[in-house]
């Protein structure tokens, strides 16, 4: 399993008035005023970056629904934690005790340079291990698609935490309609970017697809958001099919019943 990590912050821009390569500054001419150095460049968000994406200076959007569905100084574990971001967002904004597990050496590498308490692990195999109750919150965050078993690993978070929360990309959406209706190809889009050939992603499921699968593993939804393509809510309360075809990303609270 893998998950869909973000991408290396971009270093800021130099402030203004600093001279390259080191070299003195020219002294002005009498009766010339001096020239008044440029403010600081304020940082921007990547070139090419996804809308919603995180920058050097904000975290992505569904990073900051997921930390307000979790209440403060929780034990929480991220499942496929990635390079630890949303794991380091709970912990300075919600104070959480958080653990997480990631497949890629690099992820695990990125995420200790964190200072967090990740460990390397398969979620398929590897949360049959953890105890009952073990977390207040289990998250699997844009990696449910990258399981060889969503609904075993699904069961296991129930089991573990006593609140999980899930997040993923639609399958449902309009602009995936599209292109396989249509255009006849599979879709790249900002929460699907990678191509048929090497993408991680085995098992696309839609909303409507996930709130089936919670009903036979008896999850009951506290709470349930559908995001549109720059990670903001889909803001209108229409039945699930509506949510299906304009949601690009579906964020979801469930416990037991």
């Amino acid at each position: 399993m893998t998950s869909l990590s973000g991408r290396p912050a971009r270093s800021l821009p130099s402030r203004g008035g600093e001279l390259e390569g080191g070299g003195a500054q020219e002294e002005p001419r009498p009766g010339k005023q001096a020239a008044r150095p440029r403010p600081p460049t304020p940082p921007r968000e990547r070139e090419g970056s996804a809308p919603g994406q995180a920058t050097p200076a904000s975290p992505r959007r569904d990073h900051l629904l997921v930390a307000r569905m979790v209440e403060p100084n929780s034990r929480v574990l991220d499942v496929g934690c990635g390079d630890g971001l949303l794991l380091s967002l709970l912990r300075e904004r919600r104070a959480v005790d958080g653990r997480g597990i990631e497949l890629s050496r690099e992820g695990v590498s990125h995420c200790l340079a964190r200072g967090l308490a990740v460990i390397q692990g398969d979620a398929d195999t590897d949360l049959a291990d953890y105890p009952d109750d073990a977390f207040d919150y289990v998250i699997l965050s844009q990696t449910l698609q990258a399981t060889r078993q969503p609904r075993i690993v699904l069961e296991h978070m129930l089991r573990i935490g006593r609140r999980a929360i899930v997040s993923f990309p639609n399958f449902g959406h309009w602009r995936v309609r599209y292109e396989i209706g249509i255009r006849g190809r599979m879709p790249v889009t900002e929460n699907l970017p990678h191509s048929w050939y090497d993408t991680p992603n085995i098992h696309f499921c839609t909303m409507r697809d996930f709130v089936r699968l919670c009903r036979d593993v008896g999850a009951r939804m506290e709470q349930a958001h559908a995001l549109d393509a720059w990670g903001g809510p889909v803001r209108f309360n229409l039945p699930w099919w509506v949510w299906n075809l304009f949601g690009e990303q579906g964020v979801f609270l469930l416990s037991r019943r």
